[in-house]
């Protein structure tokens, strides 16, 4: 009769894979072998491949790396509601932040499009889903619109965004109502600005740097 008291399916699979290879050997040598060994052996072999497979179908750090990357590739919340009409309505390339500067206070943020046709989109950001204009609802505008022989030459401050990309500062001015801070970049044939109503350049460069396309 043969017998390991030393191979368990909870083993180190590198040793557990040797005791059954030396295991198996003996088994070649002797035909008299204890059924309840062959069984074991059998029921461990299985259990490892379970095991692999498992490991190989859902590979933790994959999983991981995959939902990370989902979660980069989305914008801001605030926008989904009107996703699918601006992407029916614009057939240029859509940049909208991932970050939202005051989109987690006090008040709710909605995306309102004011225009939305085949060459140009403009969004306006306000407090409230029936916001226009210059009002105090106001938080900015993001658009975007194809550059024409007619699009006027940008200016104001020169900052850079990224790699071969230079974006240009306007401050906003106040009289009856403050106008908007702006910062205006051109790319792939496109103008984009992001406004923001009495707002400062700091938040206009980190909302700028967070656009992605969609």
């Amino acid at each position: 009769m043969i017998y390991s008291p030393h191979l368990k399916c909870g083993a180190n699979f590198e040793n557990q894979n040797t005791l059954i290879v030396n295991f198996l050997t003996m088994m070649n040598i002797s035909r008299n072998i204890n059924t309840l060994s062959a069984l074991m052996v059998l029921t461990c072999l299985g259990n490892f491949q379970d095991i692999v497979l498992a490991e190989v179908k859902n590979p933790p750090q994959i999983a991981v790396k995959q939902e990370l990357a989902q979660k980069n590739t989305q914008s801001h919340p605030v926008f989904k509601p009107i996703l699918s009409h601006l992407k029916a309505k614009t057939k240029i390339k859509i940049f909208l932040p991932q970050y939202v500067i005051e989109s987690d206070g006090e008040f709710p943020l909605y995306a309102i499009i004011e225009t939305s046709t085949k060459n140009k989109y403009e969004i306006l950001l306000g407090f409230s889903p029936d916001c226009s204009g210059g009002t105090a609802c106001r938080l900015g505008l993001i658009t975007g619109e194809a550059i024409t022989n007619t699009t006027p030459k940008l200016t104001g401050k020169p900052v850079s965004l990224a790699k071969n990309i230079t974006a240009y500062f306007t401050d906003f001015r106040c009289g009856a109502n403050c106008s908007d801070a702006t910062l205006t970049w051109r790319q792939q044939g496109v103008q984009y600005t992001i406004g923001l109503k009495a707002g400062n350049i700091n938040s206009l460069i980190k909302m700028a740097k967070s656009v992605i396309a969609i």
